[in-house]
């Protein structure tokens, strides 16, 4: 099966069997996340890895009861930066240079460039751009999990207030984005399991400018 034929295959699980994924699978999966591509390099989310039953039980509770939350092996909770300061982007570009084992002006020029502007910004714009990369690693996510076939439901149906309150993530200077439930799929409780799945055709998707 080609990678493209394992994307055709997965979609948005409504029911799981509570069996438990592997850690070696969930790994990988993480793996992915961490190595997914953000703006200036910063990766500015944390990943929380939720397995406790009571955890994901009050979680539930704010996430419309959907019962994926309860009935996954793992729950990927996504948190972003509440917002940019000098000590996370200097954490970043310090980390590049002691991995690489060298300074570069052009890079370090960069990081003076960045200092100037986000820090400056108000914490809610900087907020909604480091919410907007983790979409980008929910996705490597996404495709990581269905190429190891686990199953997964993607998730902005909860609250994200009451979410922060339950993970203590604004304690952290995070602020909840998105959730992904992991395992494998009840395919007597899953209404969707068989049904073909829907997107456009390329023509209505894509426009070629040449």
């Amino acid at each position: 099966m080609s990678f493209l034929d394992k994307l055709n295959e997965r979609y948005a699980t409504k029911a799981m069997n509570g069996k438990v994924v592997s850690q070696e699978k969930i790994d990988s999966i993480l793996e992915a996340i961490r190595l997914a591509p953000t703006s200036s390099g910063l990766q500015p989310f944390e990943v929380f890895v939720v397995t406790n039953d009571a955890t994901k039980a009050s979680i539930k509770e704010i996430a419309w009861n959907q019962t994926t939350v309860t009935d996954c092996s793992h729950l990927l909770v996504f948190a972003a930066w509440d917002t940019y300061t000098e000590d996370r982007i200097n954490h970043m570009f310090d980390l590049t240079n002691e991995i690489r084992g060298f300074k570069n002006e052009g890079w370090e020029n960069y990081r003076q460039m960045l200092l100037s502007s986000y820090p400056q910004k108000d914490a809610e714009t900087n907020f909604e751009h480091a919410a907007r990369q983790t979409y980008i690693a929910f996705m490597a996510a996404i495709t990581q999990a269905a190429f190891e076939g686990v199953d997964n439901t993607p998730m902005e149906g909860f609250d994200p207030a009451a979410l922060d309150k339950i993970l203590g993530l604004r304690e952290k200077g995070l602020r909840s984005t998105l959730l992904l439930p992991l395992g494998y799929k009840d395919v007597e409780k899953d209404w969707l399991v068989n049904l073909v799945k829907v997107r456009k055709p390329i023509a209505q998707l894509v426009t070629v400018i040449s």
